[in-house]
């Protein structure tokens, strides 16, 4: 049996942990707060510490004869977790820190894809000062602007004209806000699509895709309040989305195939590990949003649970470099919702416990996924952030809808979730913004 660590803590790690050990593995877990799934999946074999303590990390993988390990969050990759494990002989799912960058500093990103010519990329602009910004605002005009902070957000720190921003003022505020925190940012150029996900599988040469997610980053119905890590999400039985074909996919994923190649060429590292790219299908061609090096979360839950190939010779396949690009997964639809305290995200209620009718969620097919919440005295708690993942898996979109919402309401607490993902008419509303632009 192959030993493997799983480092991270949320319902992105539960995801993980779950599939490796559906494929055979003897789970260990690393984590700076512990996740009650992880902890079951591995048998109580974890270890509460910081996820950036690389010297604790590798001791831990040393006692305990670790094959390889898979980093899940994007905080100790893009810091050097993979550098430090490799230099001490631990394999790992995950890129080295220069490979990293590709999400640690979007001004790295956007620069990389400007020199290597990748052609969903977009106009943009960096700055570390308000000097030129006024002169770019009448250039490009002020409702075609979106302000991006290098470094790390957590999905939290883009402001876009028209949702956050309404007058020059208020992106003058925003960037004078970056500067006084001594964060460079980009000005982007704004465009109107419908977004998706393509998560990748890379061992350095090879890029293998799997199915189309496209996920609700507003906290509350009818894609209203505040941008959230994500409210839920959803695949098509096709793997693609009603408004993306499969020429869509391809540009997309060609551009990836040619940006881990640009990688390479760039900083002599491979990108080895996941790769997520968010995509906007424009009038006129796929444009790249941003690249993770990670899974999504909630994305990973709808993808993952698909799998029909060994994930464990999928992360050997990463490691190695050897990738076949047959993997394989189940035709079928998704629907992911998360519920979150009630408050969240501005006043979030914590410590309320949650009751959870685990044989009524199994009956129904449904699958849950621990994320911000812990354990105590057998009862779980919340805390400030979301608290799990539903997960409802079947032929089609509407049935797997109607899963996870069942599931959801096996489920008692002071928690709150958005009951339109995954809706048709979420969904038709996704269908008439995309041809009303594509028509326009």
């Amino acid at each position: 049996m192959v030993n493997v660590l799983i480092i991270g803590h949320g319902a992105r790690e539960h995801v993980i942990g779950e599939a490796l050990v559906n494929s055979g593995a003897n789970l260990f877990a690393f984590m700076s707060f512990k996740n009650a799934g992880l902890d079951d999946l591995s048998q109580g074999k974890v270890k509460i510490h910081s996820e950036t303590d690389f010297k604790e990390i590798t001791e831990y993988c040393k006692s305990n004869k670790i094959d390889f390990a898979v980093i899940g969050p994007e905080a100790p990759l893009v810091v050097g977790i993979v550098d430090a494990l490799e230099k001490n002989e631990i394999p790992c799912v995950g890129p080295r820190i220069e490979a990293a960058q590709l999400e640690g500093s979007k001004i790295f990103m956007r620069d990389l894809l400007g020199k290597y010519n990748i052609g969903s990329n977009i106009q943009s602009k960096r700055f570390n000062s308000l000097q030129g910004v006024i002169e770019y605002l009448d250039e490009v005009g002020d409702e075609n602007i979106v302000i991006k902070p290098d470094g790390l957000t957590g999905g939290k720190g883009v402001k876009v004209y028209g949702d956050h921003l309404f007058s020059r003022k208020d992106i003058l505020d925003y960037c004078q806000e970056l500067i006084a925190l001594k964060r460079p940012f980009l000005l982007e150029e704004r465009f109107d699509g419908e977004e998706f996900t393509l998560q990748t599988f890379c061992d350095g040469k090879n890029v293998v895709g799997t199915p189309l997610v496209q996920d609700h980053k507003r906290a509350f119905e009818g894609d209203k309040g505040p941008n959230t890590g994500g409210m839920g999400s959803y695949s098509m039985e096709d793997h693609l989305m009603p408004f993306i074909d499969e020429r869509d996919v391809e540009i997309a994923l060609s551009d990836m195939r040619k940006v881990v190649a640009s990688v390479k060429k760039e900083t002599g590292v491979p990108y080895k590990g996941f790769l997520y790219g968010q995509f906007m299908k424009t009038k006129k061609s796929i444009k790249l949003v941003e690249f993770n090096a990670r899974l999504g979360d909630p994305e990973a839950m709808n993808i993952l649970p698909l799998l029909n190939s060994n994930f464990i010779d999928i992360c050997y396949g990463i490691i190695e470099g050897t990738l076949k690009s047959s993997v394989e997964f189940m035709k079928k639809a998704t629907v992911c919702k998360y519920l979150a305290p009630e408050g969240y995200p501005t006043s979030p209620k914590k410590d309320e416990l949650i009751h959870i009718d685990q044989l009524k969620i199994e009956k129904l097919g449904a699958k849950y996924y621990y994320a911000s919440v812990y354990r105590k005295n057998g009862g779980i708690y919340t805390t400030s952030s979301r608290a799990m993942g539903i997960l409802g898996i079947a032929d089609t979109l509407e049935e797997a809808e109607n899963i996870a919402e069942h599931g959801v309401k096996c489920i008692s607490g002071k928690l709150f979730h958005r009951k339109d993902v995954g809706t048709k008419k979420l969904l038709q509303k996704r269908i008439n913004h995309m041809n009303s632009i594509l028509e326009s």
